[in-house]
């Protein structure tokens, strides 16, 4: 079992999600009622909407992960799921979105980083 597949397999029980087709059409996802939160693209890449305010709040924190990829402008972020603390990062993540989206709706028109992200694999020499 893959990382995202091991991921999505803990995320789906959520009583908050219930699986999808991502708008983007790539994949798998799970969405609340608000709207899509978690996009499965590939064995490691997931993306997650998160608020505006959210990205800003932890930035910092975000940047200084070797496993998220930030796009400029883009609400979504891409999590690359190398081990398991990876996995844990994502789920924490996607309760952070959770409850920052309580109460209102995402937009759906926000497209994700699918094709817009590269993810250089860690062990492979610059």
């Amino acid at each position: 079992m893959t990382l995202a597949e091991r991921a999505f397999e803990r995320l789906q029980v959520w009583p908050d999600l219930r699986t999808a087709q991502p708008s983007c059409g790539a994949g798998s996802a799970l969405r609340s009622v608000h709207g899509e939160i978690v996009h499965f693209h590939s064995d490691r890449d997931v993306d997650l909407h998160l608020t505006g305010h959210a990205i800003e709040r932890f930035a910092r924190d975000l940047q200084g992960s070797t496993a998220i990829r930030l796009v400029p402008g883009s609400r979504w972020v891409t999590v690359h799921l190398d081990c398991d603390t990876d996995v844990d990062l994502l789920m924490s993540l996607v309760s952070m979105a959770l409850k920052a989206y309580q109460g209102q709706q995402i937009e759906s028109a926000a497209t994700c980083n699918f094709r817009r992200v590269t993810v250089v694999p860690r062990d492979v020499p610059a």
